[in-house]
Parts: C-alpha cells; sequence; structure tokens
C-alpha cells in the first residue's frame, strides 16, 4: 500500500505517542522495548484516518492496556492520550506543507 508524505508522519506519532506517553507497561526508557507497542499503531492510525473521537481510542487504548498488556485499564489516562492523538493527527493534515 503506497502512503502519502502526511499518512507516514502520522505513522511514527502515533507509535511515538504510544511508546513515550501511554506506555501502560512502564518500558519508554528500555532501548530494546522500542517496538514494544508497534502492534498497536495500526488500528490507531485506522481509527484516527476515520474520524474517531476521543471514546473510542480511548476504548481502543483501554482494551490494548487489558488484554494485550494485563494492565487494569482504570491507572491509564486513555483520554488524555486520545486526546494527544487526535490533536497531532489535526495538525499534520491540516497544515500546509
Amino acid at each position: 500500500m503506497q502512503m502519502n508524505k502526511k499518512d507516514k508522519e502520522l505513522i511514527i506519532r502515533v507509535d511515538e505517542i504510544l511508546h513515550y506517553l501511554w506506555d501502560p507497561i512502564g518500558i519508554s526508557n528500555e532501548p530494546s522495548a522500542r517496538d514494544e507497542y508497534t502492534s498497536y499503531v495500526p488500528q490507531i492510525f485506522s481509527m484516527l484516518k476515520s474520524n474517531m473521537g476521543v471514546k473510542d481510542i480511548a476504548e481502543k487504548l483501554d482494551g490494548f492496556a487489558h488484554n494485550e498488556a494485563g494492565v487494569d485499564a482504570k491507572r491509564m489516562n486513555n483520554d488524555t492520550i486520545a486526546e494527544i492523538l487526535i490533536d497531532y493527527h489535526e495538525h499534520i493534515f491540516n497544515k500546509t506543507t
């Protein structure tokens, strides 16, 4: 699948946000774990491209944290992370260059 420049940038930002900000299992300072959340990126990317809202994205992050990482989703501030993801999506696709 051919991706445009803005899609590629969004993929990178989603990956970074999940690794450095969301990080439900606390591995962001481990270089060997840099790809720990990479498998979640396509689903979040797709949700952002579909203009899904904070609630839907936060629920998906809750599911990843609970079902995949085994972390109590209530401990996570997934609404804030969802807002950040949406803000990046809007920034990337509204900029003129």
